[in-house]
């Protein structure tokens, strides 16, 4: 595969076919969506490695010490042992043997000085020995060994850092076109492999498009709200533009203009014969609460397009739900007994 770079994103493409065969291209589709994906599952894998490596630079940490303290006092037990021994063996000799209890003598001095400066050593190295590390230390280096997303993104993390991390993860990875997906299997060093699949953008399409469902949301809204009434309700449910921005009232007419959407219209909901779930409540002489009930009991029917969006009931359901409730029979035979009404 070669790549082509224009502006920030490359492109990945196959020119086999064109050069041997001068036919079009086999393979092409946009490096951003792919990068990004084989970026995610090389930190994914190597997570567990990051959080074994801070596990190991803790037990490093109270081992190298120990283990260095632990071979200085086996030296020190033989330097020891060592003097003894000398000490005995000038002990044993006859003063009247100059030259040899003046060798004796110096070796037993030898053996002092080494003593002496192995525990000295072991002084020094108890004295330079760190703290043990706190629980604060702890969970912030444990936090270190799995910040690989932050190291991977950092502004010093260079792009030639970036593929020797990926060359030395991955031995290949093999692409392919079927229909709108980009299917990758990912070989990955020791032999595993994993399979990712990607949706390619549509024919006129960019990655800043919005999702369907958003672009379908606001189809729908537009019949019932004007536009800024559809920006507040689009980013208090958390559903930002295609670049990940807010909504305005500017980007809502801008998208309904691209998208062929006509405008909000006072009126609509009565030629359709639709009503809010307030005026319902009105009608009916209920609360909102209790509206609202009735429609949760199916006693009426009513839609909501999303959390937050309007209530829209058929006046024709509530109408015909009066007329239930004005053919059922008084309390009392009294043809003068009046209904009082409690706010």
């Amino acid at each position: 595969m070669y790549v082509a770079y224009g502006g920030k994103a490359g492109r990945y493409h196959c020119e086999g076919a064109l050069v041997n065969h001068g036919t079009e291209r086999c393979i092409s589709f946009g490096g951003l969506r792919a990068d990004e994906a084989i970026s995610r599952e090389v930190l994914r894998v190597l997570k567990p490695l990051g959080i074994e490596a801070a596990l190991k630079a803790l037990e490093a940490q109270t081992s190298k010490t120990s283990a260095a303290q632990r071979q200085l006092e086996l030296e020190l037990q033989q330097a020891r042992f060592s003097a003894a021994h000398a000490r005995r063996q000038y002990d044993a000799v006859d003063p009247a043997n100059r030259l040899v209890a003046g060798e004796l003598e110096r070796r037993w001095n030898e053996a002092l000085q080494v003593t002496h400066r192995i525990e000295g050593e072991i002084a020094a190295l108890q004295a330079s020995k760190p703290a043990p590390l706190g629980e604060k230390e702890r969970q912030h280096l444990m936090q270190l060994g799995t910040d690989l997303e932050l190291a991977w993104s950092h502004p010093a993390a260079t792009a030639a850092t970036r593929k020797r991390i990926l060359r030395t993860a991955l031995y290949e990875i093999v692409v392919r076109v079927e229909g709108d997906h980009i299917e990758m299997i990912l070989h990955w060093q020791g032999g595993d492999h994993t399979v990712l699949k990607l949706r390619r953008n549509g024919v006129g399409k960019h990655r800043w498009t919005i999702p369907e469902d958003t672009l379908s949301l606001i189809r729908e809204l537009a019949r019932l709200m004007p536009d800024q009434q559809i920006a507040q309700l689009l980013n208090r449910a958390g559903k930002p533009t295609g670049r990940g921005n807010g909504w305005t009232v500017a980007r809502i007419r801008s998208f309904r203009h691209h998208h062929g959407i006509v405008v909000y219209r006072e009126g609509e909901w009565a030629e359709r014969g639709e009503i809010t779930l307030e005026a319902a409540a009105q009608i009916m002489e209920v609360s909102v609460m209790t509206a609202l009930r009735m429609i949760r009991h199916a006693i009426i029917k009513g839609r909501q397009l999303c959390r937050g969006a309007p209530w829209v009931i058929k006046a024709d359901d509530v109408a015909a739900y009066r007329e239930r409730n004005a053919l059922r029979r008084s309390l009392t035979s009294d043809p003068v007994q009046q209904s009082l009404q409690f706010q």
